[in-house]
């Protein structure tokens, strides 16, 4: 298996423990925005939902899903059980812990499973089922308590360490140099949900808000060269671009635009500097949004907009935006159809789902 494959294989992996979850967060993200100090609407008995749900229902919910996606139900009850270990043995919230422990803790009942086929006795199929993924939990558990949750949380303090020193240094516009190349190869999820969401949700919860959920989430770049396809290209590129536009900016899909990069790679270079841009404003503004933007459209990016900011979280997309679009316009006058095929919302989607997780080849 390549690299590339092996990276898409982890993409995959991370989007789906979190994309079934992302409603979740919305609620969570809301929640926050309305009520904290603050918010739209200071309500302090509310507020409270906001820590205990931040800790544990949102990582608890990581570990069940993706203990589930290896070993079904009982993965994912022994996930959750193995993700409660590091979840209580952290300060921290255990984002990265849950993507670990749940993941291990399915993988565990997958291979007891595997070691104990056809070897239990009629009978005592339930009974040695139910206390062997009880001490299976509860050693994973254990172990996430007294040790995994402080190693966690030792890469959690690294990894936040070094965002802040480039929020300090006014460098987090640079993220995009490598976030945008790597969004288009269909890798989206796996930074933002494994990288970009964690480490800002612990910035979130110091700072009150994180400018690292706009990273990869931000629909104003895509937006100017969709429009550039749109007011300048011809042929299907100009065709499809309409409807494109309409997906990205609003429904916050934003694999509907990644097939018109890849037909004319050059694209990405007004991507990145869109971007850049907008990064840059919102460094200087102070701005970030109080919980994930997901998905990618200017109405999450509203709803997660701290009271009072939200002029500038707009006026950020539109300059991404207008930055994209102006850069975008001689490439496509240059070369104004270059797209061989309709880009539809359907074949967008199947090369989401296709491209992380490349199918293996049966053995002969």
């Amino acid at each position: 298996m390549s690299i590339k494959e092996r990276i898409q294989g982890l993409g995959s992996a991370l989007s789906a423990m979190v994309l079934p979850n992302v409603s979740a967060f919305v609620a969570w993200g809301l929640i926050t925005a309305i009520f904290m100090k603050g918010g739209w609407a200071p309500n302090e008995r509310i507020a409270t939902l906001i820590q205990p749900m931040l800790l544990f229902m949102l990582p608890l919910l990581i570990a069940f899903t993706a203990g589930k996606n290896i070993a079904g139900h009982r993965g994912g009850v022994v996930g959750v059980v193995a993700t409660m270990g590091v979840v209580i043995g952290s300060n921290t919230p255990m984002f990265l812990g849950a993507m670990l422990m749940g993941p291990i803790g399915g993988w565990c009942v997958k291979k007891f499973d595997e070691l104990t086929k056809g070897k239990i006795n009629p009978g005592l199929e339930m009974l040695v089922d139910t206390f062997s993924l009880g001490i299976i939990a509860m050693l994973l558990s254990l172990g996430g308590f007294l040790f995994i949750g402080k190693v966690v949380g030792g890469i959690t303090h690294v990894l936040s360490l070094g965002v802040n020193w480039m929020l300090a240094h006014k460098m987090n516009p640079l993220l995009s140099l490598i976030i945008d190349p790597a969004k288009v190869l269909f890798l989206n999820n796996a930074v933002n949900h494994g990288i970009m969401t964690p480490l800002g949700i612990e910035q979130a919860a110091e700072m009150g808000h994180s400018m690292l959920f706009l990273v990869d989430p931000n629909p104003g770049p895509g937006l100017g060269m969709l429009l550039a396809c749109w007011f300048f290209g011809k042929g299907t590129t100009r065709q499809t671009a309409p409807g494109a536009v309409l997906i990205e900016f609003v429904g916050g899909i934003h694999e509907i635009y990644f097939p018109f990069v890849l037909s004319r790679p050059i694209l990405i270079l007004p991507i990145i500097a869109g971007n850049v841009t907008c990064l840059t404003f919102y460094t200087l503004m102070d701005f970030g949004t109080v919980a994930p933007v997901a998905p990618g459209s200017i109405i999450s990016l509203i709803l997660m907009t701290p009271k009072g900011k939200t002029i500038i979280g707009l006026l950020g997309v539109l300059i991404a935006a207008g930055v994209s679009l102006l850069l975008s316009i001689p490439l496509i006058k240059k070369k104004p159809d270059f797209q061989s095929q309709p880009v539809t919302l359907d074949s967008a989607l199947a090369a989401a789902s296709e491209n992380p997780a490349p199918k293996k080849k049966e053995k002969k």
